[in-house]
């Protein structure tokens, strides 16, 4: 990624989206063959022999009919897979989507350029904000490399999602709007909002045609925090994207009931290119200990949090940054890859901005005031109430290994990946005595619109590589395979 980021390229980011393969089918026999092989380090002989009984009335009966089914869905659609796995995965899920279904995580400038210190929440601020707004003119312009597998395109149609993108709640079912578009495509949202201490900011990115500088940023959020920090805090209508599916949809309804200017604030939000987060806790980091920053990151203050954008870009106040997304329109590497590209640019320039101090003079920033009663605000106390609740009941360790990396593991012709995995089948096997039901992402961006799958690393012989690993009278070049 490191090289593909480095170079110029005249690919265009998403050129080879009409020529991309469409999702294949796999054969009946061979996903039962995979399913058989996933279940064997589990299943005892009689319950083995049981379910090959079963999996083969399957495949004789309804089975072949079922396959026929999917067959004729995917010659109409390019994915057959991709509407469903939407609906099911995400939209239909009524669970709280910030803490159950969202994804989050500390930015690693703590590592070099920018570690721990307070006072620097706005200017750091206004640096990361600039290099993020700049990958997205990248993306408006088609400018971001293509990703590739050798010299395989694969797909980037999730990278249309990371800005301008949110959900919309619904009483069944969640709907996606993406306002992002390509400079071909015509005309993208330019504004970004900013949510500090309840309170609901927007404010352009483009002055007289082109991106404002770090100091104009740093002018716009210094403006906004100087506000929310000598003014009582907001009503903080961000908490409700925290609450149930259902229950945030019906609240949504009702606030857009009480005044028709709600929906129009709610649209800004909606379109705006990301919701930028001033929080006001300073959460402890070190290169060795991620744990609360990535606690809070995924957990902190919901006012300050809108659930439902694909990019919330948080900013604490020890200048340690962290970001949360919607899991529905991508999936994580699509943010890793815009995380990689600013970390790039923070180190490459040191953590400062080397360009003009000048700063123009630029509409400040308007504030979104929602019509709110009673009703509207004990749903926001309650959605508090039951997010902090479930929040209270997380923990999250992460520590960094630093002994070895991956160039030890290749050096001795192990896959990075394969030595992780059978490091947690090992570790599960030790702690509980039995083999660890594990899922792992695999990527199907070769195809059209395609994410992920599921890879089941437990396999027969991990298994048997755990029980040799446990045994002291087995030798090195041995692996138990007795099942």
């Amino acid at each position: 990624m490191e090289n593909q980021l480095a170079k110029s390229t005249e690919e265009r980011t998403f050129q080879y989206q009409d020529s991309l393969p469409s999702l294949p089918v796999p054969s009946l026999e061979e996903s039962l063959k995979k399913y058989l092989e996933s279940v064997k380090p589990f299943a005892n002989k009689e319950e083995y022999k049981r379910t090959k009984e079963i999996v083969q009335k399957f495949q004789d009966g309804i089975g072949r009919k079922l396959h026929q089914k999917l067959l004729e869905r995917a010659k109409g659609k390019r994915n057959w897979l991709e509407e469903w796995w939407l609906n099911f995965a995400y939209l239909d899920v009524r669970l709280p989507s910030q803490l159950n279904v969202n994804f989050a995580g500390p930015a690693p400038y703590i590592e070099h350029c920018w570690p721990p210190k307070e006072g620097t929440q706005l200017e750091r601020g206004s640096i990361s904000l600039w290099h993020n707004l700049n990958y997205w003119q990248l993306l408006r312009k088609e400018k971001v490399p293509v990703d590739k597998s050798g010299n395989s395109p694969l797909d980037m149609n999730q990278f249309r999602m990371l800005f301008s993108t949110c959900r919309i709640p619904g009483i069944t079912r969640d709907s996606i709007t993406s306002y992002f578009r390509t400079e071909s495509e015509g005309h993208s949202p330019t504004h970004i909002a900013v949510l500090c201490r309840g309170r609901v900011f927007v404010f352009d990115v483009i002055h007289e045609g082109c991106l404002i500088t770090p100091p104009e940023i740093y002018r716009q959020l210094t403006y906004i925090h100087k506000k929310c920090h000598s003014e009582p805090d907001g009503p903080g209508i961000a908490a409700l994207t925290s609450e149930e599916r259902t229950q945030w949809a019906k609240a949504r309804e009702y606030l857009i009931s009480l005044d028709p200017e709600n929906l129009t604030i709610l649209e800004k939000i909606q379109s705006s290119l990301l919701v930028y987060t001033i929080e006001d806790s300073s959460p402890h980091v070190t290169p060795e200990d991620y744990s609360q920053v990535t606690t809070m990151t995924l957990t902190g203050d919901p006012t300050v949090r809108w659930g439902d954008k694909s990019y919330n870009l948080i900013s604490f106040s020890n200048g340690v940054f962290g970001c949360s997304c919607d899991h529905a329109p991508f999936d994580a590497m699509a943010m890793v890859n815009i995380s990689h590209y600013v970390d790039e640019k923070i180190f490459e320039n040191e953590g400062r901005w080397k360009g003009s101090e000048k700063v123009r003079d630029l509409s400040l920033p308007e504030e979104l005031v929602f019509t709110v009663d009673d009703k509207i605000l004990n749903d926001i106390n309650q959605a508090k109430a039951q997010y902090l609740k479930q929040a209270s009941d997380l923990q999250v360790v992460v520590y960094a290994f630093t002994s070895f990396g991956k160039k030890l593991t290749k050096k001795k012709m192990l896959h990075p990946d394969t030595f992780i995995q059978l490091g947690l089948q090992l570790a599960y096997y030790r702690f509980y005595g039995r083999p660890g039901s594990c899922y792992e992402t695999a990527m199907t961006r070769y195809f059209y619109h395609g994410r992920t799958e599921t890879m089941r690393t437990c396999t027969v012989e991990a298994l048997g590589w755990c029980r040799s690993m446990q045994d002291p009278s087995t030798g090195f070049t041995e692996v138990r395979l007795d099942f």
